[in-house]
């Protein structure tokens, strides 16, 4: 570390009195000195020091060529790094956003919001982006960065930011096509993007993913008619449904993620035996929950049980008709579930579970038709 201390300290008089050629030769020796040396992180934030303040004093096709090395340098110094990644040069910022792995996804996200749709196509080519960065991508992105971010294998993306994406691929069949091919799509989402999507889009998906599509077309047939009759319990389906749900709520593993996981898949029988063991409500109180037009009650269900808006908007899914839900009602139900109490909506849950309590239901096979939900 001796070569690296007499460059911090000789580094004033560098700036100072140097030239430019000197200020480039003294940032490539101490940037050669860290890439093929062996540090601990006081030494690395020692270089950092060196590097930063050298960085500042250099012109953009310098820092470029400093951008691709501490890219691909898996121990860079991170005050470089974020120096790197805000330049309002893309030559300068573009190497670190996209290849960086010393980069943090809070730094990502700061580059989204205020940088331009060139540092977000960079970000959108990185091998693995997380959902807080592709949230900001698929809503400030234009067309370019929200293609490149649903080709890209390593995004993941939130609820909500699909759901951006499906109403972005509408009229823009690239898009769509992208989006419909990516297997992390939920089948909700999907059938969204379907009957949004040309033609056209709409016959290649068919030849891509017949496993999509198919699923699709019995889950609509599943849902519309009597769903008493469908899914009562009287069905055998039912039977075997209640069987494993309450399994797995007396081993305790019955929680939001297994909640939302029926939902995705459409599995009605568990989503309302798995809702009335959580709530301790009836299945019928359940049902009418959740294919009740009107959806404050399964917002102010899900609200007491603590449930995230990505496994509310999936049980809204799930009781629509024909599992489809416009925009703006989204928009309106997201808004009206941030706006809920938890304990208000406890109270609210309370209420009910006492009718129920007091009428001696049983919470999964128990019939209350004068129990109301309003």
């Amino acid at each position: 570390m001796d070569g690296a201390n007499t460059l911090l300290q000789d580094l004033d008089d560098a700036i100072a009195r140097g030239t430019d050629e000197s200020r480039a030769k003294a940032l490539w020796h101490a940037t050669d000195l860290l890439i093929t040396g062996r540090y601990v992180d006081d030494d690395i934030s020692t270089f950092g020091e060196v590097i930063g303040r050298l960085a500042d004093e250099i012109e953009v096709a310098a820092r470029a060529q400093l951008s691709e090395l501490m890219a691909v340098c898996d121990h860079a110094p991170l005050n470089v790094i974020e120096k790197l990644a805000l330049d309002d040069e893309i030559a300068v910022a573009g190497p670190v956003l996209r290849d960086s792995s010393r980069i943090d996804e809070k730094l990502l996200v700061e580059s989204a919001m205020t940088k331009g749709q060139e540092h977000l196509l960079a970000i959108s080519q990185r091998e693995s982006i997380g959902e807080a960065v592709t949230d900001v991508l698929v809503k400030r992105g234009n067309q370019e960065v929200v293609t490149s971010v649903a080709k890209n294998e390593g995004a993941r993306f939130s609820g909500s930011g699909l759901l951006h994406m499906v109403r972005r691929a509408e009229g823009d069949s690239i898009l769509a096509e992208q989006l419909g091919l990516r297997k992390d799509v939920p089948r909700h989402i999907f059938q969204q993007l379907i009957s949004k999507a040309s033609e056209d889009v709409r016959r290649r998906l068919e030849t891509e993913r017949p496993e999509m599509m198919s699923q699709i077309q019995s889950s609509v047939t599943e849902v519309t008619g009597d769903l008493q009759s469908k899914f009562g319990p009287s069905s055998r389906s039912y039977f075997v449904a209640k069987r494993v749900v309450t399994t797995q709520y007396r081993q305790g593993n019955l929680n939001q993620v297994s909640i939302s996981n029926y939902a995705r898949q459409h599995r009605f029988d568990e989503v309302q035996i798995g809702l009335s063991l959580l709530s301790s409500l009836p299945v019928d109180v359940i049902e009418r929950a959740l294919m009740d037009r009107n959806r404050e009650m399964i917002l102010v269900l899900c609200k007491a049980l603590d449930f995230g808006w990505d496994t509310t908007m999936s049980l809204l899914f799930l009781g629509a008709k024909d599992h489809l839900i416009t925009a703006r009602e989204l928009h309106d139900n997201e808004r009206d579930f941030g706006r809920l109490k938890i304990e208000t909506s406890r109270s609210i849950l309370k209420f009910y579970q006492s009718r129920k309590n007091s009428a001696g239901a049983d919470p999964v096979t128990g019939r209350q038709p004068e129990l109301q939900v309003h």
